[in-house]
């Protein structure tokens, strides 16, 4: 676990799990990454996160990302820019576990690091 994700608040739980969640079901949660999602949430202290997480996410699955893309734009417009560029990275990253990132994937996780303003270095991120 990197600097940033040890001492977290709850609110910072809830924008991790949710952007981690919401990247996972973009193309439907296989067992790896609902695992990961676990795991995450364990090490963290965050199951409350994780399942309001999940909850928000069920409420609309047609509509989950652009609710959650709205919901973590107004939070995390806030966030210093290195901590935004360690989100964008930590879901490419756990993406990664299962040995590749699909189109649709990486689509919603560029989509996400141009609201944040951190497009190049998520493009520098994957290319080194």
């Amino acid at each position: 676990m990197n600097y940033y994700f040890s001492g977290m608040s709850e609110a910072e739980k809830k924008v991790y799990m949710l952007l981690k969640a919401v990247i996972f079901h973009y193309h439907g949660l296989d067992e790896t990454e609902k695992q990961d999602l676990e795991d995450t949430s364990q090490k963290l202290d965050a199951q409350g996160a994780l399942d309001w997480a999940l909850e928000f996410i069920s409420q609309d699955y047609i509509t989950a990302f652009d609710r959650a893309r709205t919901y973590l734009n107004e939070i995390i417009g806030d966030y210093p820019k290195d901590k935004r560029i360690e989100l964008i990275n930590m879901v490419w990253e756990a993406n990664n576990l299962k040995g590749f990132v699909t189109e649709m994937e990486a689509t919603a996780m560029l989509k996400l690091a141009k609201d944040w303003g951190v497009e190049n270095e998520l493009i520098s991120l994957v290319l080194h």
